[in-house]
């Protein structure tokens, strides 16, 4: 499933958006907070993501291009495996950002709109 959100935020704004593991909440309504082992998207970074329901999904970042602004990571929570590959881009109205989601559909599916209301907030002012 990909996901797409296009706003007047430049793409470094977006991009540092993405790389502070302390702002994720600011921009993604259902995370409540992120504890990992380090505050900056590197490879092999590892934590846990906490939503606001107080879920706790466990992550690895596999690959990160601060060049590019282009991240991967997996998200486990119990059974349900998801491999999420984000990117940056420069548009005519400021940026867009894209979300490729890969694990089972229904999982995808539930996770889609919050995920669109998410990325639609990364890319505002």
């Amino acid at each position: 499933m990909r996901l797409r959100a296009t706003g007047p935020a430049r793409p470094t704004t977006v991009w540092r958006r993405y790389a502070d593991l302390d702002r994720w909440a600011s921009w993604s309504p259902q995370i409540r907070a992120v504890h990992a082992d380090g505050r900056t998207l590197v490879p092999g970074l590892t934590g846990t993501v906490e939503s606001v329901a107080g879920l706790r999904a466990a992550f690895t970042v596999e690959a990160v291009d601060h060049l590019r602004h282009r991240w991967t990571w997996r998200v486990r929570l119990g059974p349900v495996r998801l491999r999420l590959h984000h990117e940056v881009h420069a548009h005519a109205r400021g940026s867009r950002t894209t979300l490729l989601v890969d694990g089972p559909a229904l999982a995808a599916a539930l996770y889609a709109p919050l995920a669109h209301v998410a990325l639609r907030r990364l890319v505002r002012p």
